[in-house]
């Protein structure tokens, strides 16, 4: 998969990107992961990528001429190009998994008061949140959306079948579980866990998953 990410603070993502399964898919070439600076496609001296909204109000907005370039640059054919902003749908387990069958993804983050308008109108064939709050910009939600997308591409995570087991995957949070020891400070792990029973195991987790989201987050379950 290739993702390119066009953002005012490249230097935000040089940790996060560069460590773990995100930096072990880059090294053995299932991930092509490039950061763009939007200020390399301006053309004054100032270098300048936002300005006043038109009638008034608080605070400055991208301009479209750097974001219309930049994204023409990078784009290509079945490029899905990705605003991150709180306008955006809410970002979820299922779009991650929809996300991670596109060969390339653009992800441009917002900052200030967020896109002109038509920058939506005339670019991006997405737009997604990572929940119901506000962040300084939209670099962190990038980060979020290329951890939960890349850790699905094959290979990624070694054994495939961890990701179809995680919390969400199934509609549903991960069921509880244990190592070694098999008591600890006499928290003992259950039973059937340790008897090689495997379906029941299996039973005994898919009724624990469904208990734990009936208690936690009974909204997945409607």
């Amino acid at each position: 998969m290739k993702i390119d990410v066009l953002t005012l603070f490249p230097a935000m993502f040089a940790g996060p990107l560069d460590e773990s399964i995100i930096q072990r898919a880059r090294t053995t070439g299932l991930l092509d992961l490039k950061v763009h600076n939007l200020r390399d496609w301006t053309h004054d001296r100032h270098k300048t990528v936002d300005d006043r909204p038109f009638g008034g109000g608080p605070g400055m907005l991208l301009k479209p001429e750097p974001l219309f370039e930049a994204i023409e640059n990078l784009q290509r054919k079945g490029t899905r190009v990705i605003l991150l902003s709180p306008a955006g749908r809410k970002f979820s387990q299922a779009i991650a998994h929809e996300l991670a069958g596109q060969e390339h993804l653009l992800l441009v983050t917002g900052h200030y008061e967020g896109f002109d308008e038509r920058v939506r109108e005339g670019l991006a064939d997405d737009e997604l949140s990572i929940g119901d709050y506000v962040l300084t910009n939209g670099a962190l939600p990038a980060m979020v959306v290329i951890d939960a997308v890349v850790r699905l591409l094959p290979g990624v995570l070694g054994d495939d079948d961890s990701s179809r087991d995680e919390s969400f995957s199934q509609g549903q949070l991960e069921y509880p579980q244990y190592t070694r020891p098999a008591e600890f400070r006499g928290m003992k792990v259950p039973d059937i866990l340790v008897s090689g029973h495997h379906a029941e195991i299996e039973k005994w987790r898919r009724e624990q998953a469904k208990q734990r989201t009936k208690e936690r987050r009974p909204d997945l379950l409607k």
